[in-house]
């Protein structure tokens, strides 16, 4: 990988690792990772500070992945040997910033906003058929798990489907993984019947 990709995925981490809920949160002399469930995405901002504030830690959470990919497809995809996996390593460094920010020593959130952002970017199509399947199982079960991982385990499928490069289809067979690692809290609460809605 030459310096300059190697250059982009580190920005990229970087970026993905801006706490924006957190940092918005704080404005409010709130600390998110102290109420709720403690994660620092956008379900808990919404439970926190409101469901607008929610859509707008969403947003942010999804930029951080999106301006990254949407950078590396422009400047980099065409210009450097195995472009299509140096762009997807750019969009797994921001996503794994966000799952494990330095500015939180290691913590982070459970990246779906910011995995949206990234395949936004990635294969525009599958991103937004994910993020249908995302709002419709939302609006019926009011339970924001149930709906990140569908549109989470829809995502390598719908790339295949698409003719993605297999590089972006290994990212998000790697990214669903992690986000399944990430809610496994939230799948025990789901088999339970306890998961708490918003």
């Amino acid at each position: 990988m030459s310096a300059l990709a190697v250059g982009a995925v580190v920005v990229a981490y970087l970026a993905g690792s801006i706490p924006f809920g957190v940092l918005f949160a704080r404005a409010r002399g709130i600390d998110l990772r102290t109420v709720g469930s403690g994660n620092i995405g956008a379900t808990n901002a919404a439970r926190a500070l409101g469901r607008k504030m929610g859509i707008v830690v969403f947003l942010c959470d999804a930029a951080k992945g999106f301006g990254p990919v949407l950078a590396a497809r422009h400047f980099l995809e065409g210009r450097v040997e195995h472009g299509p996996w140096v762009v997807a390593a750019v969009g797994v460094a921001a996503f794994l910033g966000h799952l494990t920010s330095p500015f939180l020593l290691g913590r982070g959130g459970k990246g779906v906003a910011t995995g949206f952002g990234v395949f936004l970017a990635l294969a525009a199509a599958p991103a937004l058929i994910a993020g249908g399947l995302f709002v419709a199982l939302y609006a019926a079960t009011r339970t924001s798990s149930i709906g990140s991982l569908a549109g989470a385990t829809a995502v390598p499928p719908l790339l295949h489907l698409f003719g993605a490069p297999p590089a972006f289809v290994v990212a998000a067979a790697a990214m669903w993984a992690l986000i399944v690692v990430k809610h496994r809290g939230n799948i025990a609460r789901l088999l339970r019947r306890t998961e708490n809605k918003v």
